[in-house]
Formats: C-alpha cells, structure tokens, sequence
C-alpha cells in the first residue's frame, strides 16, 4: 500500500490507463495535460509506489472456450490462520480458479472458476475441491450473464 498523495494529473493517468492499459505514453500525456517525459515519470512513480501493480489484456473467456464461470463460497473445517493459508497455497494451483477471496460470513473463501463444459467444472469439484484438506463444504453460483464488469476502481 502507499500512502503517496495523488494530485489531479495522477488520478487522470490511473484513470486513463485503467481503461485503456495500451495507450502510448504520448497520448496519454495529452490526456493528462502534461508532456511525454514527465508523464512517463509519473506512471514510472505511480508503479513503484504498488498504486499501479501491472498491466494485462481483457480476454473474453468464452471465444477461448471457457463459457462456463461459476463462483464457489467455500466453508472450511478449520480456520486457523495455518489452514486459511494452505487452502490460499493450493488455490494457487488450480488454473481454473482465477479469483480467490478471504472473506467474513458464513464462509470462508469466495472462488471464481471458469470451464470450458460444466462436466469440467464438476470435475474440478469432486476431484480437487471438495477432497482438498479442511474443505467442510461448496456452494456454487452458477454465472447466468455478466451485467457489468469494470475493471479496477472508481478514479474521483
């Protein structure tokens, strides 16, 4: 985390690149109002203070096959901060998982898993997760249609 102060031109370069990663950074001067080599400082800042953590593409999953996502609450039979932390270890395992959660309620984890065919998924479930250790229980939400999805934060 970083505590560094975000002036209005920052917030216009995160906002800016949050929504368009492969902007030049000429075009991206411009939009921040500022030249070339001070914009290209300032991203230079933003990414070692860990405000801008990396870059990557907006695939769409189902024209590489995986039409199937779904999302797992997964309750643990114990909660130690140990067995929190191996689950997270084997999580990190499992392609199909993309996004894991720690998070407060009922459950413990909240997974989001795709697959190419639902007998994929059910694979995934019987075979890995739900004979993983500590694993006491899986619900599953299946995703019907995604109604919305922005990447990162609202910039103010």
């Amino acid at each position: 985390m970083s505590n560094k102060k975000l002036d209005k031109i920052d917030k216009t370069i995160l906002e800016t690149l949050q929504s368009s990663g492969r902007i030049t950074n000429v075009e991206l001067a411009k939009k921040a109002g500022i030249s070339a080599p001070p914009c290209l400082r300032r991203v230079n800042a933003l990414e070692d203070a860990g405000i801008i953590k990396g870059y990557h593409a907006d695939i769409d999953s189902a024209s590489l096959g995986f039409g199937i996502s779904v999302f797992a609450s997964v309750k643990l039979a114990s909660q130690t901060d140990k067995d929190l932390r191996a689950f997270e270890e084997l999580v990190g395992q499992w392609s199909l998982v993309r996004e894991c959660y720690l998070v407060s309620g009922e459950t413990d984890f909240l997974l989001r898993i795709v697959a190419k065919a639902w007998e994929e998924y059910q694979n995934f479930i019987s075979n890995e997760l739900t004979s993983a250790p500590n694993v006491d229980s899986v619900r599953s939400s299946m995703v019907m249609r995604n109604a919305k999805n922005l990447p990162g934060i609202p910039i103010e």
